[in-house]
């Protein structure tokens, strides 16, 4: 916590937008400051919404969002989030957020980010030694990418004066959690009930985004994923497998026909396929980089079943992205 958000001032919040944001982590940070200022009967808290230069930022679901310069807000800001989406920012803007947030440190502002908005606090240098958290679609990426950065599957991590969150409703229970470090876990709870929110998941919990089976499925299924999932660089064979998750090779493909209605072959492949088409958008890694470190040794067979899967190439995904991202 900032001295600010002890002392009976409001304490500011100013989130700076990224490119394509997203609107359910953006709205899951705000309202429960704003329903506990209503609860509160005060203004315990305040916001702003800021860009580099004051420009209109338009979120991922097409919405414009007006902004102030965020140079107009820095003084009087106690926690400066980055709010990041399908991709964080264009890159002939990159640079300047940069700027942004490093000189929120200097400041010794709080920083933060949702979602993806934490690609930006690594490529700023502000994450070394730190913990910190970001969705579970672009985690393989950012791991690649900043692979001395502590980076977990939570939904939310605050290590001293930095705050990520994995985005969506993750955000939401971020703020709860700064709520009940202020005002008790009582107070934090009448926010959520606002919101029809039942239960504040906490730092210790995980993200179960990604995970194609359902929780019924038997542990011999959840032990064979968690397996390809830890070996996707070096796959392991079926025989393997199904050794390590205490079933015959038989036994392991009839429960996979069931639950997963697929070949453990099929859903390996196909795991191994998904992290590359997230490598690809959410990383600059080379095509050759991303299809060894799923566990192809050549692009030609790499790119085969690439398009198979997705209709189209490697290549026409990175392609993609470059034009949405001039």
């Amino acid at each position: 916590m900032t001295a600010r958000m002890q002392s009976t001032k409001p304490c500011v919040f100013t989130f700076l937008l990224g490119h394509d944001f997203s609107m359910m982590s953006l709205s899951s940070a705000i309202e429960p400051l704003r329903s506990c200022n209503r609860l509160q009967e005060r203004q315990t808290f305040r916001w702003h919404l800021a860009s580099l230069n004051g420009e209109t930022i338009t979120a991922a679901s097409g919405i414009p969002f007006a902004t102030l310069p965020v140079d107009k807000v820095l003084e009087e800001t106690d926690y400066l989030l980055i709010c990041g989406g399908e991709r964080v920012v264009a890159p002939r803007f990159e640079r300047g957020y940069l700027t942004v947030l490093r000189q929120a440190a200097r400041k010794r502002v709080a920083i933060g980010a949702l979602s993806t908005g934490t690609f930006l606090l690594a490529k700023s240098g502000l994450l070394k030694g730190y913990r910190c958290t970001i969705h579970w679609e672009s985690l393989a990426a950012f791991s690649k990418s900043w692979p001395d950065i502590h980076c977990t599957r939570s939904l939310f991590e605050i290590d001293r004066n930095r705050l990520t969150c994995a985005g969506g409703t993750a955000a939401m229970d971020m703020m709860l959690h700064l709520i009940a470090s202020q005002f008790g876990q009582q107070q934090a709870h009448a926010v959520a009930s606002q919101f029809h929110y039942d239960r504040i998941r906490t730092m210790e919990e995980q993200q179960r985004g990604g995970a194609a089976l359902p929780n019924a499925a038997p542990p011999a299924v959840q032990s064979a994923i968690a397996l390809m999932q830890a070996h996707l660089e070096e796959p392991l064979t079926l025989d393997e497998v199904a050794r390590h998750s205490g079933v015959g090779r038989r036994q392991l493909e009839r429960l996979f026909a069931q639950y997963a209605a697929k070949t453990p072959q099929r859903y390996y492949l196909e795991l191994r396929l998904n992290q590359a088409r997230e490598m690809l958008i959410y990383s600059d890694q080379s095509v050759i980089d991303i299809a060894l470190s799923v566990g192809f040794n050549s692009t030609s067979h790499f790119a085969t079943w690439f398009r198979r899967l997705f209709g189209l190439l490697p290549s026409g995904i990175r392609r993609g992205r470059r034009a949405k991202y001039q």
